[in-house]
């Protein structure tokens, strides 16, 4: 872990964490899917895999270890992916990154009647006011969430926005993965 505050919950370092792994891949990337792991009890339980993944250097890693997943199949749809995901008993929770056109609540009163879906898309794209967000959303087994979301224009590690609440429908596609 780098550059995420040690003052912050366990689980808003994880999403920070893996806010700033796939902020250095770069933009435009597909959705990514993550497990994330007790890592006091990974580093007991499976102290190889522990070793791999550099918690093996004597220091105390409280909280939670993301572990990256395989890549989520191009041209299925997100909801339909993460209805298919059945996740083991050692996975404590899971979180997803992926990257969205989004637009200012202003926007909304703006939007054409009856588009359809692509046709909605299309229209977002070729708005003036879009912004490409990454948003990064994580939920625990016992309910817990967090979200960071960073703007492309904004792409800094300061000025990542983070909050339980962010991302909701995201949150809830996710916490059904558990269910």
């Amino acid at each position: 872990m780098s550059n995420t505050p040690m003052a912050a919950s366990p689980l808003t370092r994880a999403v920070l964490e893996i806010d700033e792994y796939v902020s250095g891949l770069g933009w435009d990337r597909p959705a990514r899917l993550f497990a994330l792991v007790d890592t006091a009890r990974l580093r007991t339980q499976e102290p190889g895999l522990a070793s791999q993944l550099g918690l093996d250097d004597g220091v105390e890693h409280a909280g939670y270890t993301p572990i990256e997943q395989e890549e989520i199949p191009a041209g299925k749809p997100l909801d339909e992916f993460l209805g298919t995901i059945a996740w083991p008993d050692a996975v404590t929770g899971c979180a997803l990154t992926v990257e969205r056109l989004m637009l200012p609540p202003s926007a909304e009163a703006s939007v054409p009647d009856g588009l359809s879906e692509s046709q909605l898309a299309k229209w977002v794209a070729e708005h003036p006011d879009r912004q490409e967000v990454r948003m990064t959303v994580a939920v625990l087994r016992d309910g817990a969430r967090e979200s960071a979301l960073r703007l492309r224009e904004k792409d800094s590690a300061t000025e990542v926005l983070t909050g339980s609440d962010l991302v909701p429908g995201l949150a809830e596609a996710l916490a059904a993965t558990f269910a």
